[in-house]
């Protein structure tokens, strides 16, 4: 007679139950010494909100009155904004903008990578070279302009120029020609500000475990390969952010063209933020600041969403 052999039954260990979570109300967040964390916080909230959210907040008052800052302001609602949307100007200003953009994402954008992932490959001096690639953030701006101004120089004795009559070309109108004046104003930005993210390269590089590529040159990989495959993948949350960075400050971009070319030639290089400038300054009794805070707030508003949307799709992008 066969027996029958039953399963035998499989013990679970009891799980505890989950004790409820006990709401925290004021009482428990001021034994927890939350009064005291107040008061050591409440100057620099107070300084920040005098001096970061009080001018924002006086930009919103301003956007609905006309006001030139010296006679009494008088409320107009929206109609500083219908006049900034009516302006034949903004759209010239906006396709500039975004023009320059642009062609600083196309020119600025890689090489500051480029130039750091050469500069780690270096063995010897590469705090020289590091040091060279950051020495125009050094310079002041104004400075940098004025300099590249005479590069720029029309003249057949224009440092650019110069060069091009080595090599049997003529003169070139950088800075008057419609053409050319903008991709003349992305080449000195570049110039100017490649060093400062170059350096944000470099650190993120060091934190790169080198084992990763000692792991690549035994597989026998070559240099594009780990700069593919290994260099780029750790630096993707930093390439991300730089990216945003770079399309706001672009967005906002108003030394170069105000030095150099004042908006021209043939508002050629008027941008956003110049345009602000003129609706605020052109009138030396006092501009319209009502139109200049409204195309201010408008330009915020555009960047906002623009950075919202965003970080939304490249959410998974800097998680995976």
């Amino acid at each position: 007679m066969a027996v029958k052999i039953l399963p035998r039954p499989v013990r679970t260990a009891a799980v505890p139950a989950r004790a409820p979570r006990r709401r925290r109300g004021p009482g428990t967040w001021l034994r927890g010494g939350g009064l005291s964390t107040l008061v050591f916080l409440l100057p620099l909230l107070l300084v920040f909100g005098f001096f970061s959210w009080g001018p924002i907040i006086q930009s919103v008052v301003m956007s609905v009155q006309e006001t030139n800052l010296v006679t009494a302001a008088k409320f107009v609602g929206f109609d500083n904004f219908i006049a900034v949307f009516a302006d034949p100007l903004l759209w010239t200003a906006v396709r500039n903008t975004l023009w320059f953009a642009l062609l600083a994402l196309l020119l600025g954008y890689p090489i500051p990578l480029v130039a750091a992932v050469l500069i780690s490959e270096v063995r010897k001096r590469r705090g020289l070279f590091a040091a060279l690639a950051y020495l125009p953030v050094v310079i002041p701006p104004v400075v940098a302009v004025l300099l590249w101004k005479f590069f720029f120089d029309a003249g057949p004795h224009g440092v650019f120029n110069t060069i091009l009559g080595a090599v049997g070309l003529g003169p070139a109108q950088w800075l008057q020609d419609a053409d050319s004046a903008m991709p003349s104003l992305v080449l000195e930005a570049t110039w100017a500000a490649a060093g400062g993210t170059m350096i944000i390269y470099l650190a993120a590089l060091a934190a790169v475990p080198p084992e990763l590529y000692e792991a690549a040159e035994i597989d026998g990989a070559s240099v594009w390969r780990k700069v593919w495959h290994v260099t780029l993948p750790n630096l993707r949350n930093v390439l991300l952010v730089m990216f945003i960075l770079q399309i706001i400050g672009t967005a906002q971009v108003f030394l170069e063209p105000f030095l150099f070319t004042g908006g021209g030639p043939a508002h050629a290089t008027t941008t956003v933020l110049l345009l602000i400038y003129d609706y605020a300054f052109a009138d030396s009794l006092g501009g319209d600041y009502g139109k200049a805070t409204a195309l201010s707030l408008l330009l915020a508003a555009v960047l906002a969403v623009f950075s919202a949307v965003y970080f939304r799709v490249t959410r998974s992008w800097s998680t995976s």
